[in-house]
C-alpha cells in the first residue's frame, strides 16, 4: 500500500492525535505494556519512577513513564479482539505512518508489546496463581476473516484438527507469539497454548440460563491433543489471538503473559486475584 491514506480510513482528532486512543507519536515508547482492565493501568504505573503523561479516552487509558531508567507506555484495551484491533492498528499508525502527510513511513519501527492479562486454566495441573506465557494462540473469534493472515502448514493443521476434533462449525486461526520476548521474559513461566474466545459465557463453556450449542466445550478443549506435535490447549481468555495475528501482520514483537486466576477443571477461583496479577506485573517490569 502506498500513497496518501484517506481522512475516513485514518481518522484524526482536531489536535492531530489518532481517533480512539487520543495519542500523538510522542506519547508512545518502543516498549508497551497492555492490559484489558482500564483500572489495571494504575497497577502498572504505580511502580514507575515518574509518570510524564496520562490520557483517558473511552476504555483506552494510557500512562507513559519511566521505570528503572526505561521509558514505558502502559495502555488498556478493554475486553475482546475487536478492541485489540483498534488498539494495535492505532499504535502502529503512531509508529509507522506520518500523521501529517498521511503516508506510510519508508522505515518501519518494530514495537515490543507485552499483554498482561488474566486467564482461566484448562488443565488440572496448571494451578491458580501460576504465570503462563502463550506460545501459540488459537482464535475462536472471526477477526481474521477480514485480514489476509499468512499461516504456516503447522498452524493450518492445528486449526483444522481442532475444528474437526471438537466439532466446530468454523475454522479457528492459529498464530505464534514473539520468540524474542518469550526468551527474554518467561524463563520461569509455564509455556502454553491459549484459546481466545469471543465471549465470556457460552464461548468459555459457561452455562447460566441460555441454551448453548457446544454443551461439552470445556471438556473438549481440556482433552484436545494433537499427537503428532504433542500440542495441548492450556488456558483461555479473550484477546491473545488478536494480538498475535495483528502483530504478525504489522511486524511487531508481541507476547501475551497470563495470570491464572481460575482453574476451570477444579472449579477453583483465586482468593486474591489482584495479588496474582500484581506479581506478574512486577516480574515483567523487572525483565523489560
Amino acid at each position: 500500500m502506498s500513497g496518501k491514506i484517506s481522512d475516513t480510513d485514518l481518522i484524526l482528532n482536531p489536535d492531530g492525535s489518532v481517533y480512539h486512543l487520543n495519542l500523538l507519536p510522542k506519547h508512545i515508547s518502543d516498549t508497551i505494556i497492555t492490559v484489558g482492565d482500564p483500572n489495571r493501568v494504575y497497577r502498572v504505573s504505580q511502580h514507575f519512577d515518574e509518570v510524564e503523561f496520562e490520557m483517558n479516552k473511552r476504555e483506552f487509558i494510557t500512562h507513559v513513564g519511566v521505570y528503572n531508567g526505561k521509558r514505558i507506555t502502559v495502555i488498556s484495551s478493554g475486553i475482546g479482539t475487536d478492541n485489540v484491533e483498534i488498539l494495535l492498528t492505532e499504535l502502529d499508525a503512531l509508529a509507522n505512518i506520518d500523521l501529517k502527510t498521511r503516508e506510510i513511513k519508508a522505515k518501519r519501527k518494530k514495537l515490543k508489546i507485552i499483554r498482561i492479562g488474566t486467564s482461566g486454566s484448562l488443565q488440572e495441573d496448571i494451578a491458580v496463581g501460576s504465570h503462563l506465557a502463550s506460545d501459540y494462540a488459537v482464535g475462536f473469534d472471526n477477526l481474521m476473516e477480514f485480514y489476509e493472515l499468512d499461516s504456516d502448514e503447522f498452524e493450518k493443521e492445528i486449526g483444522k484438527d481442532i475444528k474437526e476434533t471438537i466439532g466446530l462449525s468454523f475454522n479457528p486461526y492459529v498464530v505464534r507469539g514473539s520468540d524474542v520476548l518469550r526468551k527474554q521474559l518467561c524463563s520461569d513461566m509455564i509455556i502454553g497454548n491459549t484459546v481466545t474466545c469471543p465471549g465470556f459465557y457460552a464461548p468459555q463453556g459457561r452455562v447460566l440460563r441460555t441454551p448453548v450449542k457446544y454443551a461439552r466445550l470445556l471438556e473438549s478443549l481440556t482433552f484436545y491433543h494433537n499427537k503428532t506435535s504433542d500440542f495441548w490447549l492450556t488456558n483461555f481468555e479473550m484477546e491473545t489471538a488478536g494480538y498475535y495475528a495483528l502483530g504478525k501482520l504489522l511486524g511487531h514483537e508481541i507476547l501475551s503473559v497470563n495470570a491464572i486466576i481460575a482453574n476451570r477443571i477444579k472449579n477453583k477461583f483465586a482468593t486474591d486475584p489482584n495479588q496474582v496479577v500484581d506479581s506478574l506485573i512486577l516480574k515483567i517490569l523487572e525483565r523489560i
